[in-house]
């Protein structure tokens, strides 16, 4: 019998059928639907009182030019193998979404190999990313610690730091109280703060660590927060120490952040790198996203603009920044730049670096002007989330 689908929350019985599937879908268990159990949603799809479909979903904050955005983070989800290729990945995507933005969640924010099924459904990638392996030897004899001091643990000054960096970058959670302690306990994570004889902690290091098969370990960074140029040095410089034991330092996908400090520093350019699929991020509702983000302080400007609504319809939207806030209202004039939902996300996310890059994107702009100013405004921060869920 072709049993009708329907989706909906999960309650405990449901939780532990998605538990099954997932393990079934994936191919090995997925510890996070138990370890965020007390903090994500559960949304899943029912075919016959039986769990084909369903995924977590986080409400986060996100920072986007300094400010916190409530966002919807949707991770470890999947359709039963065989229900794929009937098209259910976007109804239960959509039933995802629906409990996080009743809550508040104006943007969302996924990591997915899928790329082509989450750009048909709005989300675009505004950067790559790339985990990196560098020979721990190297690292020895290109940097040093200067006068830093390294000290072992996690301190309420460490978390600090952490949340005052997030806040200089397009993308990473704002992390709630009960993140730190997830990550710890599923990574195993160990934690060295550096400072500088009598002043604060200037960089915070998380890295695991797994016996090689054969000798040694393998060492895999997973935050990499570093206040200073000198800071980075000294943080790389103490990963060099770990030569007799590592062969390689490897930083996990996204977590070395997109400044030169390493590749500039290295004596020999003999790092590797590997792409992952990216993060990719979709505007839920443009006006909220766009009065919550920071903006410039000395921008002031007013720009017509053309947004895709997702139904193949076009609104025009006058843009206003004036003194550190934004707003969008609807209006009858022509606009100068036109987006696409995708490429509203990713201008959003200060991944166009250039008028270049937009217009190689497919940004369509009649005033040059205005394409730069919009550029302008929201490149002041890069776009990166070292951030996983």
């Amino acid at each position: 019998m072709d049993w009708p689908l329907t989706f909906a929350p999960a309650d405990d019985g449901l939780w532990e059928q998605y538990d099954q599937l997932a393990t079934r879908a994936y191919g090995h268990p997925i510890s996070d639907i138990n370890h965020l159990r007390a903090h994500a949603d559960l949304q899943v799809a029912l075919r016959g009182g039986r769990v084909v479909a369903g995924g977590l979903g986080l409400l986060v904050d996100q920072f986007f030019g300094g400010a916190p955005v409530p966002s919807a983070c949707l991770g470890d989800g999947c359709v039963a193998p065989e229900e794929r290729g009937g098209h259910l990945a976007a109804g239960m995507t959509a039933a995802r979404l629906r409990p996080l933005t009743e809550r508040g969640a104006v943007i969302s924010a996924i990591t997915t190999s899928s790329t082509g099924y989450a750009r048909r459904l709005g989300w675009e990638a505004p950067v790559d990313v790339l985990a990196w392996s560098i020979a721990t030897d190297d690292l020895k004899r290109s940097f040093t610690s200067e006068d830093f001091e390294i000290e072992h643990g996690l301190t309420e000054e460490g978390e600090a730091l952490q949340r005052h960096l997030a806040r200089q970058w397009n993308g990473p959670i704002c992390r709630p109280a009960w993140w730190t302690k997830w990550k710890q306990s599923k990574n195993t994570l160990t934690t060295y703060r550096f400072a500088r004889p009598g002043h604060p902690t200037a960089g915070l290091l998380n890295l695991a660590t797994q016996r090689h098969e054969r000798h040694g370990m393998s060492l895999t960074v997973h935050d990499f927060w570093a206040a200073s140029q000198p800071a980075a040095g000294a943080m790389l410089a103490f990963l060099g120490r770990h030569s007799t034991r590592a062969r390689a330092i490897t930083f996990r996908r996204g977590a070395l952040p997109p400044y030169p400090t390493l590749l500039h520093g290295l004596r020999h350019h003999r790092a590797a790198a590997e792409a992952w699929h990216p993060w990719m991020l979709r505007v839920l509702n443009a006006p909220d996203a766009i009065r919550l983000r920071g903006w410039p302080a000395d921008l002031t400007t007013a720009i017509p603009i053309e947004i895709e609504d997702g139904t193949g319809a076009w609104g025009r939207w006058m843009l206003r920044i004036e003194g550190g806030a934004a707003e969008i209202a609807p209006t009858r004039v022509e606009g100068q730049v036109t987006f696409t939902r995708r490429q509203l996300a990713v201008w959003y996310a200060g991944g166009y670096r250039s008028t270049t890059s937009a217009r190689m994107a497919g940004v369509h702009a009649v005033s040059e002007k205005a394409l730069a100013t919009l550029i302008g405004s929201t490149a002041q921060f890069e776009p990166w989330l070292p951030d996983h869920f």
